[in-house]
């Protein structure tokens, strides 16, 4: 079996599949880095000019940044900042998805509000276990499954430049 240590790196301890996320997976940092790529050759430093409210040099050091990153996932010390990194080890749980108190939980209520599928995902290792999960999941990713669509319907939305 290709290592489960290497598998389990791939998930959030808060029941969010990593490898499925446009930070952790490397699509925001590939697309970030050919965006900035784009940029730069076309020169479009210029569009400061033509509209006042918008910062070419902001707008180069932002691309920067998110093209020299990629979130590590929090089982290898990255992701945002919860209490679910303390509060699954500290019950000797790998995962909050195992935990019997998930859906009522206060630490995981960020989780089940933003990213509803993790109440099935719950369901799921309830079902089949936490390592089937894994496997199934870590499948989806390969299979192009990913948070884009969820996360595009929940939080996308329209910008006129004219109206900045």
């Amino acid at each position: 079996m290709i290592g489960m240590e290497q598998k389990n790196r791939q998930y959030g301890i808060c029941g969010v599949y990593c490898g499925q996320c446009p930070s952790g997976n490397g699509r925001v940092k590939m697309m970030a880095g050919e965006l900035k790529r784009l940029v730069d050759t076309t020169r479009y430093d210029w569009v400061s000019e033509v509209v006042k409210s918008f910062s070419f040099n902001e707008f180069r050091k932002g691309l920067e940044w998110f093209s020299d990153s990629q979130c590590p996932m929090c089982l290898n010390g990255g992701g945002a900042p919860c209490e679910n990194k303390k509060c699954a080890p500290a019950n000797g749980l790998q995962s909050c998805l195992l935990c019997n108190d998930y859906l009522t939980c206060k630490s995981t209520e960020y989780q089940r509000d933003v990213y509803p599928f993790v109440k099935e995902a719950h369901s799921r290792v309830k079902e089949a276990g936490f390592e089937k999960y894994l496997e199934e999941e870590q499948e989806r990713a390969k299979a192009g499954v990913d948070l884009m669509g969820h996360l595009e319907r929940r939080f996308c939305r329209t910008i006129k430049l004219e109206d900045m």
